[in-house]
């Protein structure tokens, strides 16, 4: 085996293999295969998959327009529910969710491969530019919406669909929030992100200022005074810190920023990596990471989580995703310590951790990894930055059933607000049901109004 240079190094791999190690995860049926996995759907009429889709997207109805080589007619059933149904089919955790509730798994133990059937209907729709929407009459209603990731895009476009004016805020330089800049290279190739958004923006009456950032760059307070509504869908913005000793040391890296610089590389062999990597974390951000860092040619990576297998956030399938392509997974450890040479992070101490009461506390026993990378992946938080008087639950922006905050006017969803599952879709569920009680609300002020006059 061909031993590899330690620090952080770019370019550890052949072109060619940074081609095949990066390449789509799931590529997109054809037009047999898709007929072919269609044909699985019994199409159920309680239809417990379409249940367990956050978006209650109509699955069976989607799937017999497939079935009936009617691919542009599924995309529209699709995008009804979720504007924003071609990144879902990629990222979502289908297998706990639609695909886990598929009564295929009763008789078969495999269910009807919905999220690559949803994947095929969307991707010939977003090809051909197919635009099913036209905006109502306009209501001369304008709404601010900040933040340009899932949920903000989703409460967008419903908006703009009922006629109203939107100006979406966002403090990057790209839309499209984690779909841009947190998502795996591997799940979401040749840009589709940005080929979504510019889909989703076609509707029209969407106008995107980027590099605006509330807090530094406009008040809460200036949005209201302008606007008839806000929205609020801006993430969880701060990254949890490890609070270990040596936590700042240069090799020690926000698995966050890992992701983001390697989706918006140019070239991937640019992006360095070290020989033995550490990732500590047990969720979704922490999986992709380290998948990925093995992608760019570390020699082994090491997931580090201080709680059991069973109590990881990342799905079952991601973790047997990671292991299939050599990261080990060692669980009850947390960090106690992290060690260098010459200034660079050269080993991690941990400590043993068990359950005592339901509690989980350390042992007292230690192990140490030699690394010469470590990415931190134990959750991100909601920077409170420009917000006031907000009331929180859960450390989020607390919001009732339709997403209205405790401030009146301004609406919440995604990340940022809370009961939302950090998933894509329940974002994309959040904004698109946050806009329908926006419309509500103008429509009821606009009655009001005509009555007194």
């Amino acid at each position: 085996m061909r031993r590899l240079e330690p620090g952080l190094k770019a370019g550890r791999l052949d072109a060619a293999d940074y081609v095949k190690n990066f390449s789509d995860l799931h590529p997109r049926l054809g037009d047999h295969e898709a007929l072919v996995a269609s044909d699985r759907c019994y199409f159920c009429h309680d239809a417990p998959c379409m249940t367990a889709c956050p978006t209650s997207i109509d699955i069976p109805m989607f799937i017999r327009q497939i079935a009936t080589g009617n691919p542009i007619g599924s995309a529209k059933t699709i995008f009804d529910q979720n504007i924003l149904g071609g990144m879902c089919a990629r990222v979502c955790p289908t297998e706990t969710l639609c695909e886990e509730a598929c009564v295929r798994n009763t008789a078969e133990e495999r269910p009807v491969e919905i999220g690559r059937l949803q994947r095929y209907a969307t991707d010939i729709a977003i090809a051909e530019g197919r635009q099913f929407y036209t905006p109502a009459a306009e209501t001369f209603r304008k709404i601010a919406v900040v933040g340009a990731g899932p949920a903000g895009l989703a409460c967008a476009h419903r908006l703009a669909l009922n006629g109203h004016f939107v100006t979406i805020y966002d403090h990057r330089e790209k839309a499209g929030g984690l779909n841009e800049y947190g998502i795996a290279a591997y799940k979401t190739t040749n840009d589709f992100a940005q080929t979504e958004v510019d889909y989703v923006l076609s509707i029209g009456n969407i106008d995107v200022l980027n590099g605006q950032m509330l807090g530094r760059d406009f008040t809460l307070a200036e949005l209201q005074s302008q606007y008839d509504a806000v929205f609020l869908g801006i993430g969880l913005g701060n990254v949890n810190m490890l609070h270990t000793p040596g936590d700042q040391i240069n090799g020690v890296l926000d698995a966050v920023e890992f992701i983001a610089n390697l989706r918006e590389a140019d070239d991937k062999a640019d992006v360095p990596v070290g020989r033995n990597v550490v990732v500590i974390g047990g969720g979704m951000t922490a999986i992709d990471a380290a998948i990925q860092a093995k992608l760019l040619g570390a020699e082994t990576v090491t997931i580090c989580y201080r709680r059991g297998k069973e109590h990881m956030n990342a799905s079952e399938f991601e973790q047997d995703l990671a292991a299939s392509k050599g990261v080990t997974i060692r669980h009850w450890l947390q960090p106690k310590d992290i060690d260098h040479k010459g200034g660079h992070v050269s080993a991690i101490t941990l400590e043993y951790t068990h359950l005592e009461n339901g509690l989980m506390k350390g042992t007292g026993h230690t192990t140490e990894i030699a690394t010469d990378q470590i990415l931190v992946a134990i959750g991100q938080k909601l920077d409170t930055l420009g917000l006031t008087d907000f009331k929180t639950e859960g450390g989020k922006i607390a919001v009732d059933a339709e997403g209205r905050t405790s401030i009146p006017g301004v609406w919440a969803g995604g990340d940022c607000a809370f009961g939302g599952q950090d998933l894509t879709v329940s974002a994309v569920a959040m904004g698109r049901d946050a806009a329908e009680s926006i419309n509500r609300s103008l429509a009821a002020l606009s009655a009001g109004a005509s009555a007194v006059a």
